[in-house]
């Protein structure tokens, strides 16, 4: 790949999230001759009108590509090192590009949370991204990169202070503040539409080791209910990415090797609070949350405000709890909100941690912590906004 025109192809610069990649890559790389990266769309004229408001250089390059296109798809793969799409859900529009990818080793990375479809591409294009050298990376935004990261923090942590990983690890969400994002409903919807025609894919969606093939671990908590929890002494109520992170999660200790132990259970909840006003605070919190409506969420190319993405922030907790009890403690903060800001900061960083720190990483299907770790977390401290930190 090394005659590739570009570094980085950023495919569906015109809608909301991909306009944010290509607005960071613009003003964060910008006058970094070495880094060579191009849009990517299916309107040359919406393109250009992005390029021109976000600042971008007038001559940052366009590449015409649609979904329903193969050949289009193709043509732009054999021209880049990487692609970052935005471009979902990709199980409606995800399948081609991913496809010519690992056929011609071009690097992937997607913010896709959605379980069956990444299961579907590991079977089909496992072994066709080995062949051709191509490292593909789902989840390289909030879906999943810091609850990934975030328990391999908690594990470093726990083999400090115990000597080992330990076989349990709590993540717990003490504040979430930001929107929905309108390509995550997109998704969910989607999803539930397939799902409703085919068992196999519901089976999936409610399998947690759906992301390992061939290994299945122990029962894992439900996580569907509020509870108190002990190890925090404080009420917890379910997480609605849970369902996404906790695989991502259990897929990075396979492809470590299993270095948290075939018995590792691992679940996530939403920190509600003490006593009796955290019990009713968790109750009303999963009320809430069962009755959000996916029409009251952004459209997908809709999003919130530039203001309420540099207002918005996240803090992230993972307790590994020792056999006898003891506890080992890693926090995650983002700088931004979850969906876009910090999302948008995230998978750039991914792409050129993989691209400029880390070119030793095999081909194949990854989780991005699990290929990048310790390299990827301090990429992403230095430039996207996150902070990994030790708890006592």
């Amino acid at each position: 790949m090394s005659s590739s025109k570009f570094d980085i192809v950023v495919y569906g610069a015109t809608g909301f999230t991909g306009q944010l990649v290509a607005e960071y890559l613009a003003a964060h790389y910008k006058g970094d001759g070495s880094l060579k990266w191009a849009m990517a769309g299916r309107s040359k004229d919406k393109l250009a009108t992005v390029r021109d408001a976000i600042g971008a250089p007038s001559d940052t390059p366009l590449i015409v590509a649609d979904a329903s296109d193969a050949a289009s798809l193709k043509a732009m793969v054999n021209q880049t090192k990487s692609v970052i799409t935005t471009v979902g859900p990709y199980l409606l529009y995800g399948n081609e590009l991913v496809a010519a990818c690992a056929a011609s080793g071009t690097d992937y990375f997607d913010l896709c949370g959605e379980t069956p479809w990444m299961r579907r591409i590991i079977d089909a294009h496992q072994a066709d991204a080995e062949r051709s050298g191509a490292r593909i990376m789902f989840s390289c935004g909030y879906d999943s990169l810091p609850f990934e990261l975030g328990v391999f923090c908690a594990q470093e942590a726990a083999k400090k202070a115990f000597g080992a990983p330990v076989s349990r690890v709590k993540g717990r969400i003490r504040t979430m503040k930001g929107t929905f994002s309108g390509g995550t409903a997109a998704s969910s919807k989607s999803l539930f539409e397939a799902a409703a025609k085919d068992q196999g894919i519901l089976a999936l969606m409610r399998d947690p080791f759906a992301l390992t093939p061939g290994f299945q671990g122990p029962k894992q908590p439900p996580g569907n209910r509020p509870m108190l929890d002990e190890d925090l002494q404080a009420w917890v109520t379910p997480f609605f990415m849970a369902n996404i992170n906790t695989r991502n999660v259990h897929r990075s200790n396979m492809l470590l090797g299993f270095p948290y132990g075939r018995d590792f259970v691992y679940d996530e909840m939403q920190v509600a609070g003490p006593g009796a006003e955290g019990e009713a605070l968790a109750k009303s919190i999963q009320a809430a949350n069962n009755k959000i409506a996916l029409s009251a969420v952004p459209k997908p190319g809709e999003g919130p405000s530039k203001e309420e993405r540099e207002s918005g922030s996240y803090d992230l907790l993972f307790v590994a709890v020792a056999p006898d009890g003891r506890q080992a403690r890693a926090s995650v903060k983002g700088d931004r909100d979850p969906g876009y800001g910090s999302t948008s900061k995230m998978i750039s960083e991914c792409a050129i941690c993989l691209l400029r720190d880390t070119p030793e990483v095999p081909a194949g299907i990854w989780t991005p912590g699990a290929a990048m770790q310790h390299k990827l977390i301090k990429r992403l401290e230095d430039h996207a906004g996150l902070t990994f930190a030790v708890e006592k």
